[in-house]
């Protein structure tokens, strides 16, 4: 019998997949020879194929035996590696390179299998070898990149990936993680042409839909991302990941029930893969089953973090976290998933934990901006202010086009007393000017108004129960339709009662949040605004780049924010005298427009909770309150008020704060006073609430305490609504001038202190005074109703007044 002839017919049989064929010739021969390595080595390749993993890599070691070569370790490491088993599959790929060092294959394949084993500076060593010993090897300059990229040379990751194309045109792959790598070096056109290049190649390749439309959906085309997403799962249908993708671009268009739909098929796609390991070590002793069992850490990580993450699309972020710690458990290098994890326990007001893992993430990987963002988050949630504003210019070093960064970034400076204004401002105009760089304006024709009435865009994210809706809805519902129409351009779908209320007094409601920065620009232009309101600043769900485009001819910012936005093309900033005095008009490069009475207009509760007796007649001590963000109450602010804790005896200190609900925010604030010889049994810490248990709570509390740099707005107008009087610091910038706009708007300027020792004894002062405090309390609704603070027909007056007067300072300038 020739086996040589045979095993050539096999080979044939084998190379052309007619497998069956293939293993009769394979079994002949070995019939006749049973110790012919050949025959063996390739009846165990074939084993393999047909998912026989066992059986093939039992025959392929059995082939070694008889004749150990580079060539039989190389395949064996193959299949190992495609059974699980990494790190015998990299034995078998350093004994082929060891046996033979100049396979520039086997150097590939142990590149690919230590870039798996979480070797990324060994993977880069094994593919520079493989492209030594074979130049023009794209196979290995892709693996390359992908070494690279994991430690974190993006750069260099590029040149890799470009390197492979150059050699192989058609190497989709190759495209794809180009597409990766250019997309974390924020350069979303070109990656964006690199996944259709893959496409083209490829179009039945799920993955890279799936990076298509990843991008896309970080790039806020929705429409876009969601089609590609949706071919992904077409393609293959058992991607959790994928299903959480699209659940995450379906969340983000509005559409929440489709979303869920899909959030809890990731979550059962996740879940089946994990329970398909779980019998593995179970109690079973079988030899399959110890084998099965040596490497499914891998997988394991990979299902926990993809249940997290649907998990968290859920917002059941308490189960996320369960799901990210399991995955870390498996494997603690993974920085996406240790950013994850650090999200969901900023979310949940863990914020010392979510510092932990934000750092190590940033350890593992010094990568994306958005891990810089969260780290800022989580520094500023812990009142570390500088380190915030550090992280974020670190975010805006990686990703100099970032919104969010900036935005983040000037809305933590903003607030912090230690900054410098001006410095506040240098930051401020450098982001509008980034911004008007990358954007097309629009050009206006002056034409008079005549007897025309106004047409006002308000275009926010917070028409709802939330300080804009508060300070809107009373004054707009006395705007004089014959003067002004309204027009509300909404940048978030959340919507409650507040917004249901809010609706009929504009003459459209016209969404944003689905449009991308241009579609919502042309939509504005189109339906020829006069003047448009930017109502969010640098706050959340702010459009400043549609403003940056100018597609209205005045724009005006005001309300939601209390610093300039440096966007250039922003004409006015909408003050009073208190918030905008002259001396800080520098402040701005908007100009101030100040109207006569206060920039703010209280709407009275809709919830009918009246004014309670004096508690300290009942309780026979002063009971302090504060109820807004812990975030505001800065050491600088405790050490204050455990001054006036100290200097009024017996009194308390009544804390209400949303954070509170969360048994280590409530543990940290005791801690915080403790630290400061405060008891806990002066302190009354509570939660959230709904609305009208809320402000009940007011009638516990016989003065409030105004936080500083940063202090109360809705706060201090529903405490004077309550009765209650509110102590406030004088600020050196708008935003320290808040509380003060209000009291003086409601009469009562001669709370307001200009420094500690003169907040001390004001507060002092009302508290030794009950029935001065009692006398207060009764008739202060009556007076602030009849205040400027609540006067909504006037305030809409003089905010009519104020328009027009704009408008006719257009029109002159362009006459």
């Amino acid at each position: 019998m020739d086996h040589a002839n045979l095993l050539n017919t096999a080979l044939a049989h084998h190379q052309a997949s007619r497998l069956a064929e293939a293993k009769a010739i394979y079994d002949q021969i070995l019939r006749a020879n049973p110790r012919h390595s050949d025959a063996l080595h390739f009846l165990g390749l074939l084993a393999c194929q047909i998912q026989q993993h066992e059986a093939g890599i039992t025959l392929m070691r059995q082939s070694i035996a008889i004749l150990p070569n580079a060539i039989y370790y190389n395949n064996l490491g193959n299949a190992l590696r495609e059974h699980g088993q990494l790190k015998q599959a990299i034995d078998g790929y350093r004994e082929a390179v060891t046996l033979n060092p100049e396979y520039a294959e086997a150097h590939n394949n142990l590149g690919n299998a230590l870039r798996e084993d979480r070797q990324p500076d060994a993977a880069m060593h094994s593919c520079a070898q493989a492209i030594e010993l074979r130049p023009g090897y794209a196979e290995a300059y892709n693996n390359l990149g992908n070494a690279l990229k994991d430690l974190g040379e993006v750069d260099s990751a590029v040149l890799a990936y470009r390197k492979a194309i150059s050699f192989r045109r058609k190497y989709a792959d190759a495209h794809n993680n180009l597409g990766n790598a250019l997309m974390e070096q924020g350069k979303y056109d070109e990656a964006i042409s690199s996944y259709h290049s893959a496409i083209a190649l490829e179009p039945g390749r799920a993955l890279i839909h799936n990076s298509l439309g990843t991008l896309l959906l970080a790039r806020g085309d929705l429409a876009g991302a969601a089609a590609s997403l949706q071919r992904s799962i077409e393609l293959d249908p058992a991607q959790p990941g994928v299903h959480n993708n699209l659940a995450n671009t379906l969340r983000d268009a509005g559409e929440l029930e489709t979303a869920r739909t899909h959030y809890l098929k990731a979550l059962q796609l996740a879940q089946t893969m994990i329970d398909s390991y779980q019998p593995i070590g179970a109690g079973s002793t079988s030899p399959v089953a110890l084998v099965c069992s040596a490497s499914p850490r891998m997988p394991l990580a990979e299902a926990h973090a993809t249940l997290g993450n649907a998990r968290y699309g859920l917002d059941r972020y308490d189960e996320a976290i369960e799901s990210y710690l399991r995955s870390v458990a498996f494997a603690d290098d993974n920085a996406e998933v240790l950013h994850n994890l650090a999200v969901a326990y900023l979310k949940t007001e863990r914020a010392n934990e979510a510092l932990r893992y934000a750092r190590k993430a940033l350890e593992l990987k010094d990568g994306s901006a958005r891990m810089h963002i969260n780290l800022g988050d989580v520094l500023r949630s812990l009142g570390d202010m500088g380190g915030a504003a550090s992280s974020y210019r670190s975010a805006i070093e990686r990703s100099p086009d970032s919104e969010a960064a900036h935005t983040a970034l000037l809305f933590c400076q903003a607030g912090v007393l230690q900054q410098r204004v001006e410095d506040y401002l240098v930051d401020a105009v450098y982001f509008g000017k980034r911004i008007a760089a990358k954007v097309r304006q629009f050009t206006h024709q002056p034409v008079s108004r005549g007897s025309r009435r106004l047409r006002v865009g308000f275009v926010s994210g917070d028409l709802r129960t939330h300080p804009v809706g508060i300070f809107t809805e009373s004054m707009l519902s006395h705007i004089d339709p014959s003067r002004v129409e309204l027009i509300a351009y909404p940048t978030n779908d959340v919507e409650d009662d507040t917004t249901q209320r809010l609706k009929p007094l504009f003459a459209a409601w016209m969404p944003l949040h689905r449009l991308s920065r241009d579609a919502a620009a042309r939509r504005i232009f189109d339906d020829k605004i006069d003047i448009l309101l930017d109502m969010a600043g640098h706050t959340a769900f702010n459009r400043l780049s549609v403003f940056a485009m100018k597609p209205a001819p005045i724009q005006v910012t005001w309300l939601g924010f209390f610093a300039s936005t440096g966007i250039a093309q922003i004409d006015y900033v909408l003050g009073d005298r208190y918030v905008l005095p002259p001396e800080e008009a520098h402040d701005f490069i908007e100009k101030p427009w100040r109207l006569p009475d206060g920039y703010l207009c209280m709407t009275p509760p809709q919830c009918d909770v009246a004014v309670g007796p004096l508690p300290m007649r009942a309780n026979g001590f002063i009971t302090f309150g504060y109820l807004g963000k812990l975030a505001k109450m800065t050491d600088d602010v405790l050490d204050l008020w455990t001054r006036v804790l100290r200097e009024v005896p017996g009194s308390r200190l009544l804390v209400k704060a949303y954070e509170l609900d969360r048994k280590h925010a409530f543990d940290a604030t005791l801690q915080r006073f403790a630290e400061r010889g405060i008891d806990a049994s002066r302190l009354i810490l509570e939660g959230g609430s709904p609305r009208n248990e809320y402000f009940k709570t007011y009638h516990r509390v016989d003065i409030v305490l105004s936080p500083f740099p940063y202090p109360g707005g809705t706060t201090t107008a529903e405490a004077l609504w309550m009765g209650l009087p509110v102590v406030a610091m004088k600020g050196d910038r708008f935003v320290g001038h808040i509380c003060e706009s209000l009291l003086h708007s409601a009469g009562f300027g001669e709370w307001i202190c200009d420094d500690q020792a003169g907040y001390v004894e004001k507060i002092c002062e009302l508290a030794a005074n009950g029935d001065a405090l009692a006398t207060l309390r009764a008739g202060m609704r009556e007076h602030v109703l009849a205040s400027p603070m609540c006067d909504a027909r006037k305030f809409a007056g003089n905010f009519m007044d104020a328009l027009e007067g704009m408008w006719r300072v257009y029109e002159e300038g362009a006459s």
